[in-house]
């Protein structure tokens, strides 16, 4: 909470007349920011996939201007430049770089927007941060937990707009049901559980080769250590390879964990679990991809409440598909995609309803808004939401991989005394078994060890701890290293 305070503190000296010098900004980037009538100049680094949605959102608002699109595949990069000289007005003037930091040496860059493979995420902002620009970064804001730490020590220390991709952050109507469940309208909030259960198919498998010609393959792998490129990770599939990519969980998934956090009681808000653990499989598929399509994974906070989350990716006949947050009461009530459903008579509570305030004008508008008062805390989804959010898939991932194989029965599971938390596998034990086919004790789950951690140092404490910690820091290639949260 004292790094909250100090970044708040950071937010009101910058808004009240900080130095141009002690926020990191030159003269003219300062201007460019505060000038409400002028454009921001933003860089959008990663332009395949998701980056041709930040292209779109940015292009719909009058005040900014896409000066530069980072993208180290030659051919996707003309593509997208070509297509914003089609557009024509002030982004047919974008440049293509290869390389963000050419971008980030140019004093005329207001800010960046990061929709690059994760392993990418907390390094661009992080040397976004270094060089006064403000940064729009996608979902997850981090690969592994110590860069997110390092991410948050450097918007803390440099004062920038750091705003997370997580979209439902920008929405009156996830506003309103988080105001709702934290002011206690429902009662207690005993379990706030998130869905990213969306049909994907197996990516096979493919032999390692050498990076096409159009790809600088170095650039592309960055601060990962990866031996040999491979088709199975250009442009989308790095999803699935921990290297590079989370999994489910902390892809489609960061949205709906992200969620489940936000409803957390306020007392535990900027804080992590106390222990995890994760149960699942790749089931089905049979290809080279290594994160799990099937998961159930929970996470115990100080103040009693839990976060659950499903991952089901399998498709099948009947398939279900679930992008939501559900929110279980002490008194049995419970809020399904937003209607209420009684339990014995419960009923919601006539309570004054403390409204969750966000800046308006959707995900982009929102922060092109806080970057032009620079204000970090007007971002909807800051660093310190995002570090938390984040950390807390992150975990579950560890425990995941950490796990031991168990065959696959509905006593696979180990909850304890947690009867909800049992019901809800069974629910996804049951999906496996007879919609996707999963054939019982003949396949295997992973079962994850439920592990403690200890939020202040951010390290686990106890059994499995050795090999817990390992995971908590990716290796990374010479040029890429990070600082320290001290150092940043």
């Amino acid at each position: 909470m004292n790094h909250r305070r100090n970044f708040l503190k950071k937010s009101l000296l910058g808004t009240a007349g900080i130095s141009i010098g002690a926020m990191g900004f030159s003269a003219k980037s300062y201007a460019n920011i505060m000038g409400a009538n002028d454009r921001l100049r933003v860089a959008i680094c990663g332009v395949n996939g998701r980056g041709k949605n930040h292209i779109s959102g940015f292009t719909s608002l009058e005040d900014v201007e896409i000066a530069c699109l980072v993208e180290p595949d030659k051919d996707v990069l003309a593509a997208r430049i070509a297509d914003l000289k089609d557009k024509g007005g002030v982004h047919s003037r974008a440049k293509g770089e290869a390389d963000v930091r050419r971008v980030l040496e140019d004093k005329n860059i207001d800010a960046i927007s990061v929709a690059t493979p994760n392993h990418w995420h907390s390094l661009m902002v992080i040397w976004a941060a270094q060089a006064g620009k403000h940064c729009y970064v996608e979902k997850p804001a981090s690969h592994d937990v110590y860069e997110g730490r390092v991410a948050l020590a450097a918007a803390e220390k440099y004062g920038v707009v750091i705003q997370h991709g997580a979209q439902r952050r920008s929405s009156d109507n996830w506003a309103g049901q988080i105001s709702d469940i934290r002011s206690g309208k429902y009662g207690k909030l005993l379990v706030s559980h998130g869905f990213a259960c969306k049909p994907r198919e197996g990516i096979g498998f493919k032999p390692n080769t050498s990076p096409p010609k159009n790809l600088d393959w170095n650039l592309w792998k960055g601060p990962a250590v990866i031996d040999q490129f491979n088709e199975n990770l250009v442009h989308y599939n790095w999803h699935w390879n921990w290297l590079v990519g989370n999994g489910e969980l902390n892809n489609q998934g960061t949205h709906q964990l992200d969620v489940a956090y936000w409803a957390l009681d306020p007392e535990v808000a900027n804080t992590h679990p106390k222990r995890v653990m994760a149960i699942g499989g790749r089931f089905v598929w049979d290809d080279q991809g290594e994160t799990p399509n099937t998961m159930f994974a929970v996470a115990e906070f100080a103040n009693g409440q839990q976060v659950f989350f499903n991952v089901r990716n399998v498709n099948h006949e009947g398939y279900e598909h679930q992008v939501t947050n559900h929110f279980y009461f002490e008194d049995g009530g419970k809020l399904i995609d937003g209607e209420y459903h009684s339990h014995n008579g419960s009923q919601p509570r006539d309570v004054k309803v403390e409204q969750v305030k966000i800046t308006p004008g959707g995900p982009y508008g929102s922060f092109v808004a806080a970057c032009k008062a620079n204000d970090p805390m007007m971002a909807n989804g800051n660093m310190y939401d995002a570090h938390f959010s984040c950390t807390l898939g992150h975990l579950m991932n560890i425990s995941y991989r950490l796990g031991e194989k168990v065959p696959f029965n509905g006593k696979a599971g180990r909850f304890g005394d947690n009867q909800l938390a049992y019901e809800e596998f069974m629910k996804i034990h049951e999906i496996a078994r007879d919609g996707m086919g999963v054939p019982v004790n003949q396949e295997n789950y992973i079962v994850g060890p439920w592990l403690e951690f200890d939020g202040e140092t951010e390290l686990f404490v106890g059994e499995h701890s050795r090999e817990a910690n390992r995971l908590l820091f990716d290796p990374r290639n010479p040029g890429y290293d990070i600082p320290s949260p001290q150092s940043v």
